[in-house]
């Protein structure tokens, strides 16, 4: 009942920048959080970043000072602009995000499609 759309994902060398976006669409009643994870090839998908609807974040070490996630709640958006990007970046990009659906429901996970994201050496 959540959509989640991923954009701005693309091709970059090291130490540029991209702007990921994570549009949210549907009948939900409340986000509450909201996440990006990534997944390379043969690995994991692992957690990059959060932020609840109190607007609190958390980061893994890795992307510390160089990520920042943020929101835009009327919108219903969630961007992760991404600094200084290194090659293990590579990855494709997941938004998660963890809502109501229903009033009085638990919550639920839903996620994207996926945008790639490749950063060349």
């Amino acid at each position: 009942q959540v959509q989640l759309v991923e954009s701005g994902g693309g091709l970059v060398q090291a130490g540029e920048s991209l702007r990921l976006s994570c549009a949210a669409s549907g009948s939900f009643v409340s986000i509450n959080v909201m996440g990006w994870y990534r997944q390379a090839p043969g690995k994991q998908r692992e957690l990059v970043a959060i932020i609840t609807s109190f607007g609190h974040t958390n980061y893994r070490d890795s992307v510390k000072g160089r990520f920042t996630i943020s929101s835009d709640n009327a919108k219903n958006t969630v961007y992760l602009q991404m600094n200084r990007l290194k090659p293990e970046d590579t990855a494709v990009y997941y938004c998660n995000a963890a809502a109501i659906t229903d009033v009085g429901s638990n919550l639920r996970e839903y996620w994207g499609q996926g945008t790639q994201v490749t950063v060349s050496s």
